[in-house]
Order: C-alpha cells, then sequence, then structure tokens
C-alpha cells in the first residue's frame, strides 16, 4: 500500500513527507503563451471581485439588521440574506473565470479583502431598498467599465470575456435592478394606502404569504 501512495505521489508531483519531515514544494515552471489577457483588463477584473465581496458583506448586514428583536422584519431580512449568497456567487464566478485564463498565479489572496459594510442600519424598509438599488447600480456601472477596459485596444479585445461579462453578469444585472425598483415602488404604495400596516404587510408577502 506504502509503495502504492509513492507511485502516485511520484507521477503527480505531489509531496508526500514521512518520519515527520516537512516536505518542500518546488513551482512548476510553465510556459505562459497561453495566458493573454492583459494588464488593465486584469486589474479592472480583480476589483470586480472585490466589488462584488463587498456588495456580499453589505447584504449580510442588512439581512442581519432586519432580522433585530426590535425590528423583526424577517422578509426584509430573507430577501437580502440571499441577495448576499448571489454576490458572493458572483465573485467566486469571476475567481473561476481568472483560474481558467491562467491569471491566478499569484497574489491569490489578494482577491478577498474583508473591509466594513458602508452602512448597519437603515430607517426603513424603502430605506434599505433604495439603497440596495443604488448598490447595484454601481455593480452595473463597474461591470461596465470592466467591459470598457477589455474591449479598448482593438489589437487586445477579450471578446471571451466581454461576453461573458455581458451575457452572463449584465442581464442579471439589469433584471435585479428593475427587480428592486419594483419593489420600492410597490412598498411606498402600500404605505401610502396603510401607513401603520404597509410595511408589516410587504414583509409578509416577500414570504410569500397572502394577506
Amino acid at each position: 500500500m506504502k509503495a502504492v501512495i509513492f507511485v502516485l505521489a511520484t507521477l503527480l508531483a505531489v509531496c508526500v513527507p514521512t518520519f515527520g519531515k516537512q516536505c518542500s514544494v518546488t513551482p512548476v515552471n510553465i510556459p505562459k503563451q497561453w495566458i493573454t489577457m492583459q494588464q488593465s483588463c486584469r486589474s479592472s477584473m480583480r476589483r470586480q471581485i472585490q466589488m462584488e465581496v463587498a456588495a456580499s458583506l453589505q447584504y449580510l448586514a442588512m439581512g442581519a439588521h432586519f432580522s433585530r428583536d426590535g425590528i423583526n422584519r424577517p422578509g426584509f431580512a430573507k430577501l437580502f440574506f440571499d441577495a448576499g449568497s448571489e454576490e458572493r456567487e458572483h465573485a467566486m464566478k469571476l475567481i473561476d473565470y481568472l483560474l481558467m485564463r491562467g491569471e491566478l498565479d499569484t497574489n491569490v489572496t489578494s482577491l478577498i479583502q474583508i473591509r466594513p459594510p458602508e452602512r448597519k442600519s437603515w430607517e426603513s424598509g424603502v430605506d434599505a431598498l433604495e439603497h440596495a438599488l443604488k448598490m447595484e447600480s454601481e455593480v452595473t456601472k463597474s461591470i461596465r467599465s470592466v467591459i470598457i477596459a477589455c474591449e479598448s485596444d482593438p489589437k487586445f479585445n477579450d471578446y471571451h470575456l466581454v461576453d461573458y461579462l455581458t451575457g452572463e453578469f449584465l442581464e442579471e444585472q439589469y433584471k435585479g435592478q428593475r427587480d428592486l425598483a419594483g419593489k420600492a415602488s410597490t412598498l411606498k404604495k402600500m404605505l401610502d394606502r396603510h401607513s401603520s400596516l404597509g410595511e408589516f404587510i410587504f414583509d409578509k408577502k416577500l414570504l410569500g404569504m397572502d394577506i
């Protein structure tokens, strides 16, 4: 059995520590000709990943705010916790893309930098929805700036990445913005008719309840 492990380790170039000794891994030199992403495009992608992570943390703060006992809006909490998961998934997709393009051979850990959320409290559900809409608009604007950076040079136009961002991300962003704008508009109308119960009823509708 030990012989098989050593053979497999040798074939796969995996270091196997023995007799309490730590093994060292020698970096393997791989040709770089297949890595074609330009510096401006690469930097823009890294900044976009940071923005997606920051948006995810902000949504987590929003979900936690509406989960507080003194506020108790489970519908809003679920909405924002789900949004936080989506933003984290977006960051993971972009990291996977950079991996596919061979762009994560160095400074991998610098992709994830945790910063405190911009806000930690909101006056109302409308305030939170409008803040979310503003944040999504900024994320969309940032994605468009990545696209511009990646297609600005005709000689090095990164068609594949531009197509990926346009089809995979922008459409979802625009649909999400429209959904948030619709929710904010609906809530405002409900508050006009039911000033004391409007937000409570809307919160229940976010959970799928018919009141």
